[in-house]
């Protein structure tokens, strides 16, 4: 009997441990393996193929390029949805006529596809019937022709910032409604302390709000880091990564290698792989999340 009560966790746990061992774990340890060998295009192996797809990957002209960009790419649209939702949250934390519409509206981008709303951007987009070039015509910003101007996802300059808005525009909500969870813990007799101590709202929000809504905002941020850099139907959606590969992340990139050299695209999905593990040990080192707040 003692020996049946010992092994009774594993009837809750095992089934857990089992669904990650085979949606978890089995793929990477596949992804690694398949990073080794000769594959063809049809999927057919052809043997152990050591470290040459790894040198074909990190002989491609644009390579360090396209990680570069990649992490910038990470950097700038997490930085602006954390940014976005501190201000969002703390808005929808307050008391206002309409504030439960209001948070209702903020799940929509949430909701729908990021598929979707990366082809409707598109489609505002479009150099000639795009709803944001004919605002730009109205308004005197641009020639009713266009001209190459006109096309925003033709050039990297223009292309990139766009595709970093949708990146955003579709983060915030999840990123806000974390960070109301986390407002909502703070219990309200510290502001009214503060408020004693005759601290400003500027002070109050850098000196216990903050400090107070780290858990929070680091899972948030965290989870953020992840999705953005593996993030695949916005740009794709979008831009294809073009023109060139001057759009393209990582994840493009692993892509675009699949359709002509698998191994090469296993070999791109482990150092994708590995910078995610980078950047997240980077991230939780900067925000020191195991620190209790004073």
């Amino acid at each position: 009997m003692r020996r049946l009560r010992a092994l009774e966790p594993l009837a809750w746990t095992g089934p857990a441990v089992v669904l990650i061992a085979l949606v978890v774990l089995w793929p990477v340890v596949e992804m690694i393996r398949s990073s080794f060998l000769k594959i063809n295009r049809r999927g057919v192996e052809q043997g152990f193929y050591g470290l040459a797809n790894y040198d074909k990957l990190f002989d491609e002209k644009d390579f360090a390029d396209i990680m570069v960009r990649s992490v910038i790419w990470v950097v700038a649209v997490v930085a602006l949805t954390v940014l976005v939702s501190l201000a969002l949250a703390q808005l929808f934390n307050q008391r206002f006529p309409g504030r439960r519409v209001a948070r209702w509206a903020l799940i929509a981008p949430w909701a729908a596809s990021v598929l979707m709303t990366a082809i409707i951007f598109k489609w505002m987009l479009d150099p000639e019937v795009g709803v944001v070039n004919q605002i730009r015509v109205k308004l005197g910003l641009l020639d009713a022709l266009g001209g190459a101007s006109a096309d925003q996802l033709g050039d990297a300059s223009t292309a990139m910032p766009w595709l970093v808005f949708v990146a955003v525009f579709v983060s915030v909500p999840f990123t806000t409604y974390a960070l109301l969870a986390g407002l909502a813990t703070i219990p309200a007799d510290v502001y009214e302390a503060a408020k004693m101590d005759g601290a400003s709202r500027l002070r109050t929000y850098w000196s216990i709000t903050l400090p107070l809504l780290r858990p929070a905002l680091t899972v948030a941020a965290l989870i953020n880091v992840m999705n953005v850099f593996n993030s695949f139907p916005i740009i794709w959606a979008m831009t294809h990564g073009q023109p060139g590969y001057s759009t393209a992340t990582s994840t493009i990139l692993m892509f675009i290698l699949k359709g002509s050299n698998i191994g090469e695209s296993a070999a791109m999905s482990v150092v994708n792989f590995g910078m995610v593990l980078v950047l997240t040990v980077i991230f939780l080192k900067v925000s020191r999340w195991n620190k209790e707040v004073a």
